[in-house]
């Protein structure tokens, strides 16, 4: 059973709270399209062009990064996003490949939206400009509690943590929340898998629950 009947790729998305383990499972979940023949390409945001790398300093590790506000933050994933869906993501559909990206559009909707309490409708409105028609098939929530989560993003960044992984345990909190909450809301769209398993217990079942919808 695959996604759709003609010959468009899919685009499939991956998203958590810091530290749920998305970029390990992005990998590895595109080893086992590729074990299956599929023509995979792999890309994160913001960043996946020179141009987003570049929105991706800012946002991350800009030495400024402690006065940007809400809304300029909401601004920049867009414009990251909306220059990796029209220079990578839509002609690779286009041609037939699996795109994996790590994170995309849900995570301005729950970390802009709920965690900035920006309000949802110009959210809603910049998601869908930057993004035009261009949707995720399926969407892969990693979902472990925030309190994990954030200590395993910290150990990970113990020396030099990023903007966002230097938020508070509250913020994390409210994007987790605001996941389960956007996952009832499409279920059509959305896996949510138990992020606290091992790495390998993960994978077998993002991998168990994708063979039914594109495999």
């Amino acid at each position: 059973m695959s996604l759709n009947d003609d010959n468009r790729g899919y685009l499939i998305t991956f998203e958590g709270s810091e530290g749920s383990g998305k970029t390990t499972q992005v990998n590895r979940i595109a080893e086992r399209f590729e074990k299956h023949n599929y023509d995979v390409l792999v890309t994160r945001e913001p960043g996946g062009t020179p141009i987003g790398e570049e929105i991706r300093r800012i946002l991350m590790h800009s030495e400024n990064g402690g006065a940007m506000t809400p809304e300029a933050e909401l601004l920049l994933f867009a414009a990251s996003r909306a220059q990796l869906v029209r220079e990578v993501i839509a002609p690779a559909i286009s041609a037939g490949k699996v795109v994996l990206c790590d994170r995309f559009l849900d995570s301005t909707t729950v970390y802009q939206g709920v965690g900035r309490r920006i309000a949802s409708g110009p959210v809603q409105m910049i998601n869908e400009f930057a993004v035009g028609r261009v949707m995720p098939d399926v969407t892969v929530i990693i979902d472990l509690p925030a309190e994990v989560g954030l200590e395993r993003a910290r150990r990970r960044a113990r020396e030099m943590p990023d903007r966002m992984e230097q938020e508070n345990i509250e913020f994390y909190r409210k994007v987790r929340q605001g996941y389960l909450i956007l996952a009832k809301t499409l279920p059509g769209r959305y896996i949510v898998v138990d992020g606290t398993g091992s790495i390998e217990e993960v994978e077998e079942t993002i991998w168990r629950e994708l063979k039914k919808l594109v495999v």
